[in-house]
């Protein structure tokens, strides 16, 4: 008797990379201490513990319990549009702003409104491993795009137009970056949207990690100020990282005009709407939990320098690009490529890292390392890690 089928598109996508890292530390014997688990990006400190309690009162409140707008609740959406208005420097408005279940729904939403089989959508290398899967997953094509290390992982506008394909729908930027941290510049970010605008392909901006941004007292760039904003620019944003509440899944999407209007019929569809207490909790803590994000931004400013302090007693490891959340190591010379080191940094080290194949092609003499999950006395230790690695 003939198996069912699946779907052949599913198949031909890769397996998650965090739980095939996370598989190869089963074999460790803790002969070199506690694991040190870097691979997810994830809050090395508990949420604020008035968010915890608004969390659970409206977790247990019946009007949290129906649905809600598919794009969003007003009081969340209206506080991220203020906040969003405030760091840009930009009239931005709730009726811009969907909020969504995690950015990585975001992401796929918004790919969804965009392009469909047989387009294709740019993204530099080393890329965030989940945007390539949800463009397979949709059938589009992930256009790689390389950035380089002697660059600082920067996007070269000029190489960006030359790799502009008639299929492409839109170019997608991550920044600060994941995996690399790398932060692209605000004149960068301005000419590249230059070049889509005048090729007609969307700027996908994800913003994740805009809270850990150096303080300047400038926006982090200036698109949001022109008025034509919304014809070729969309904006991703997470809650996740900013308020420690990766669990509670809540994203935003900014974007309007046309676009807009086709991505609510993608929404209602896929989320129908987003969970309602943490909405409830959140459009609380936007305001009254500014200074508590303002020191995070500080602990993962101090985490990164304890991390580059650190690796100068790993000498052989080059730290080619840190920053917010992430530093991505390249492999001293003479060691195997990036799978088979990080496969035994975890099974024999104790040291669970993310391989660079994971983040796109090219990448095989990287690894990439989330040292905002640890403590600074745990970052102490990577180094020994490191090293005796090097020993095999």
């Amino acid at each position: 008797m003939p198996s069912p089928r699946l779907s052949a598109r599913v198949h031909a996508t890769a397996a998650p990379p965090i739980p095939t890292a996370r598989a190869w530390a089963a074999r460790y014997d803790g002969g070199a201490g506690p694991m040190l688990d870097l691979t997810q990006a994830v809050p090395g400190y508990p949420p604020h513990p008035a968010l915890l309690e608004r969390l659970a009162e409206a977790a247990g409140s019946r009007a949290c319990a129906g649905y809600g707008p598919i794009d969003g609740d007003a009081p969340l959406r209206e506080a991220l549009a203020a906040d969003l208005a405030a760091t840009y420097a930009a009239p931005i408005s709730a009726g811009e702003v969907t909020i969504t279940a995690g950015c990585n729904l975001a992401f796929t939403m918004a790919m969804t409104a965009l392009a469909g089989s047989g387009d294709a959508v740019l993204l530099p290398t080393p890329w965030y491993f989940n945007h390539r899967m949800a463009l397979e997953l949709l059938g589009i094509t992930a256009l790689p795009f390389e950035t380089r290390a002697e660059d600082g992982f920067l996007p070269d506008p000029e190489r960006l137009a030359a790799a502009l394909t008639p299929e492409t729908r839109a170019v997608v930027l991550v920044t600060p970056n994941n995996p690399t941290g790398a932060i692209i510049p605000p004149d960068t970010i301005a000419r590249i949207a230059g070049i889509c605008r005048a090729r007609g392909v969307w700027l996908v901006l994800d913003e994740t990690y805009r809270d850990f941004l150096p303080e300047t007292g400038a926006p982090p760039h200036t698109l949001f100020q022109d008025p034509g904003w919304t014809e070729g620019l969309v904006h991703l944003y997470s809650f996740a990282k900013s308020y420690c509440i990766p669990g509670h899944r809540v994203g935003a999407i900014v974007g309007g005009g046309a676009f807009r209007a086709e991505l609510l019929k993608v929404v209602d569809t896929m989320q129908i709407c987003p969970a309602r207490a943490p909405q409830a909790a959140l459009a609380w803590a936007i305001p009254a939990l500014a200074g508590w994000r303002a020191g995070n931004r500080a602990i993962m400013a101090g985490r990164a320098d304890a991390f580059r302090a650190a690796m100068a007693r790993a000498p052989g490891w080059a730290v080619d690009a840190l920053g917010t959340y992430f530093a991505y190591l390249r492999l001293p010379a003479g060691q195997p490529d990036a799978m088979a080191a990080a496969e035994a940094l975890a099974a024999r080290h104790g040291l669970l890292t993310l391989p660079g194949p994971f983040f796109g092609p090219g990448q095989q003499r990287h690894l990439r390392l989330a040292f905002a999950n640890a403590e600074e006395s745990a970052l102490a230790e990577v180094p020994g890690r490191l090293n005796a690695a090097l020993r095999r």
